[in-house]
């Protein structure tokens, strides 16, 4: 089969190492099941695998990609659930010891013709959605949907700030966000995602670290060292921020005074459950939001997509069509 995978590992020049070729095509263990891919989203979780992080060496050639929608051997078309590990029934997924996703581990990723995953990671693809639009929900969208509605418990009404316009998981808390009736405050450094995070439905666009017209009640904190201290002054007194991720870097200044003179929480969160996934599904069903998606390449043009999700150009995702 065809499949876009990592010759190696390069820390500085990881598309270097990135290539398009025959690998081959996985067997099918006693629970999983066979899904022929028909389109397939990238994220910035693919270019950490190239620069060698959350990889060994014995899984190098190990096909990338974590999300996916495609069609089962016997006609299924279904949403890859990605979320990997040891779970037992009605547990959360994303709290397992042994947490991984599809692509990590040395388990196929998505960015190929064939993955083969666990049977109970399959959920229905409504007919609605695009493969293109399907195969962007598994991680940026279902990540933002936990992170919204499940840690910060938002409803109608409520005030966010979504920190970074323009990455994967704040373009979709935007859309998600709106789609719910929040308040959506975003911050850019980017004179042209702040306008295309109003194009969005963002009431309120802002530089990076310029003053919100109210106090938000949550944050989605995806940047790190460069907005946390702005996350933590506008954000109300009781208020929450949710972490995700830490691009710009992992430790800044905790300011615990602040935290505990305020009454602040700092909640973690990663990736989302099957159930989750499921309920973003229905939300985009009963809403008519759909995910955001800057360009579509051919599964053979992978490094051309890659190129694009690296530049730090793209608004929106950036997804491989694979047949």
């Amino acid at each position: 089969m065809q499949a876009v995978y990592a010759t190696g590992i390069d820390t500085a020049e990881p598309l270097g190492v990135l290539e398009v070729g025959e690998r081959p095509e996985p067997t099918v263990p006693h629970g999983w099941t066979r899904v022929h891919v028909r389109a397939a989203s990238l994220n910035h979780h693919d270019l950490w695998t190239l620069r060698g992080v959350g990889v060994r060496e014995e899984h190098i050639g190990t096909p990338l990609g974590t999300d996916a929608a495609g069609v089962t051997d016997d006609g299924r078309e279904v949403i890859i659930h990605a979320v990997l590990g040891s779970a037992g029934p009605g547990e959360d997924e994303t709290l397992a010891a042994d947490l991984h996703l599809l692509s990590e581990a040395g388990v196929g990723g998505t960015h190929a013709e064939v993955v083969v995953v666990p049977s109970r990671n399959l959920i229905p693809k409504p007919p609605e959605l695009s493969w293109a639009e399907a195969s962007c929900l598994p991680t940026a969208y279902l990540t933002a949907y936990r992170m919204l509605f499940t840690r910060a418990q938002l409803r109608p009404g409520d005030h966010v700030l979504v920190q970074g316009a323009g990455g994967g998981v704040a373009t979709a808390a935007i859309i998600l966000a709106r789609a719910a009736g929040l308040e959506v405050s975003v911050t850019s450094r980017s004179e042209t995602k702040r306008a295309q995070a109003h194009a969005l439905g963002a009431n309120t666009v802002l530089e990076v670290g310029g003053r919100l017209p109210g106090r938000a009640d949550a944050v989605i904190e995806t940047v790190g060292a460069a907005t946390w201290d702005h996350s933590l002054k506008s954000v109300r007194p009781g208020g929450v921020i949710v972490v995700c991720g830490a691009t710009s870097g992992g430790d800044p200044p905790a300011q615990l005074a602040r935290l505990f003179w305020r009454g602040l929480s700092i909640l973690g969160s990663t990736m989302g459950t099957r159930q989750e996934l499921e309920a973003l599904v229905r939300m985009l069903l009963q809403t008519g939001a759909r995910p955001a998606v800057d360009s579509e390449f051919a599964l053979h043009s992978a490094h051309a997509a890659y190129t694009r999700l690296a530049s730090g150009e793209a608004f929106g995702k950036v997804v491989l069509q694979v047949s």
